[in-house]
């Protein structure tokens, strides 16, 4: 880590830190939680304050996602801990962050911005509902409490994915406006209360313009990601440019250059660093770990590649024939470095691996054998499993040495 000077005269600017492209990796890494001594008093709720947002999907291989992020940096916490820990606790709520996410109920006034745009939308994603329609959906939820779509009288018109009630329409509406807010899922169904009722009032009652919730939003990705470009920051809430662009400069972070981040993957590029993680250096052990594709490491496939050189994307909606690595590939993290994938399946109590590949699967993968049984082992104990299957194995000769890997 060095600090060149900047242009102009000794009372000008100061210096600007220029980080290797190592350096930022183990920076990143300790700002996801993933090097260093995990803060396992904090627990789950810990990990999603720091992150500031766990990103759902519905799909589940060995977990759910957002059960697969406080594992990749806790290990083997119990699954129905990780639950209670986001929902019907009052820490938490739902909302368009990165994705649709579990974010930290403190984050409900940050998100004011956002809300406001959608109001002043006025439809949600095409669809169009009556007054009429939406009030009574908040008079019911007033009247009775917390209920799900289809207690609030169906989600759908018909069994088609896409065809919502109108009821449904109205509560996504509200949702998306912050007059209704998500708290707790049921069987995987959204539980609706009225934000007025289920939101902290000293944080329901907070005013932010949109510029303090930008700014305040940025500085948080900023401390998540450690370094970042202004494309990453764009990315970690999806923000607009108009949006951060104005905000950039006094949220809190530091200018600074990562040699290696360039277009030619050789030239400095400018970025962005939380300060706190330019204090210290990065040490500590490396987590070695399976990767949820939506993990916040990995969810941004342009610094994926710039940050760990491998280019990784979900497969599960490519069809079948055309996957290169497996339905619901996940990375395997170790030495703070991305060293392959592992696409799983669960048939009853063994844990299978359906295809894996290691980097240098020619002859190198070999290094990797340790970690990749290492990570199939816990997973395997944290989902129930008491046995490990590998099937699609690029490099033949590794099969005895993670097999007795397993075995052990």
């Amino acid at each position: 880590m060095t600090a060149l000077p900047a242009a102009g005269s000794p009372a000008g600017p100061p210096p600007v830190t220029v980080l290797s492209a190592d350096e930022a990796r183990r920076i990143a890494l300790r700002a996801q939680g993933l090097l260093g001594a995990p803060d396992r008093r904090a627990g789950v709720r810990g990990v999603l304050r720091h992150l500031g947002a766990v990103q759902l999907d519905t799909i589940s291989v060995l977990a759910r996602s957002h059960e697969l992020v406080p594992y990749a940096r806790l290990g083997a916490v119990g699954r129905p801990a990780v639950e209670a820990a986001y929902w019907g606790a009052g820490t938490s709520f739902e909302y368009w962050s990165h994705a649709a996410c579990i974010l930290p109920v403190e984050e409900w006034p940050l998100f004011a911005f956002r809300r406001r745009r959608y109001r002043e939308r006025g439809h949600l994603w095409g669809h169009q509902v009556t007054p009429e329609t939406y009030r009574h959906v908040l008079d019911k939820l007033r009247a009775e409490g917390p209920l799900t779509s289809t207690e609030l009288g169906g989600a759908k018109k018909t069994a088609e994915w896409w065809d919502w009630s109108d009821t449904k329409i109205a509560v996504e509406r509200a949702l998306a406006f912050g007059d209704v807010v998500c708290t707790e899922r049921r069987s995987w169904k959204r539980v609706y209360a009225l934000a007025e009722q289920a939101i902290p009032e000293a944080l329901f009652g907070q005013d932010r313009t949109d510029r303090e919730c930008v700014r305040t939003l940025v500085a948080q990705a900023g401390a998540a990601l450690g370094v970042a470009t202004r494309a990453d920051l764009l990315d970690y809430h999806r923000l607009r440019a108009e949006e951060l662009d104005p905000v950039l400069a006094d949220c809190g972070l530091a200018p600074v250059e990562v040699a290696g981040w360039g277009p030619d993957g050789a030239a400095a590029a400018a970025a962005w660093a939380d300060p706190a993680a330019l204090a210290t250096a990065p040490r500590g052990r490396h987590r070695t770990t399976l990767l949820s594709p939506f993990d916040s490491l990995i969810w941004d496939r342009a610094r994926t590649e710039r940050i760990f050189g491998m280019t990784h994307r979900l497969e599960a909606y490519t069809p079948k024939h055309k996957r290169v690595h497996g339905y619901f590939a996940m990375p395997l993290l170790a030495g703070g470095r991305l060293v392959g994938r592992v696409d799983p399946a669960r048939e009853g109590r063994t844990l299978v691996a359906r295809q894996v590949s290691l980097s240098g699967d020619r002859g190198h993968g070999a290094r990797h054998v340790e970690a990749l049984a290492a990570a199939l082992r816990e997973a395997a104990a944290w989902v129930g499993c008491d046995d490990v299957r590998v099937e699609a194995l690029p490099d033949e000769r590794l099969r005895p040495a993670l097999e007795k890997l397993l075995a052990s």
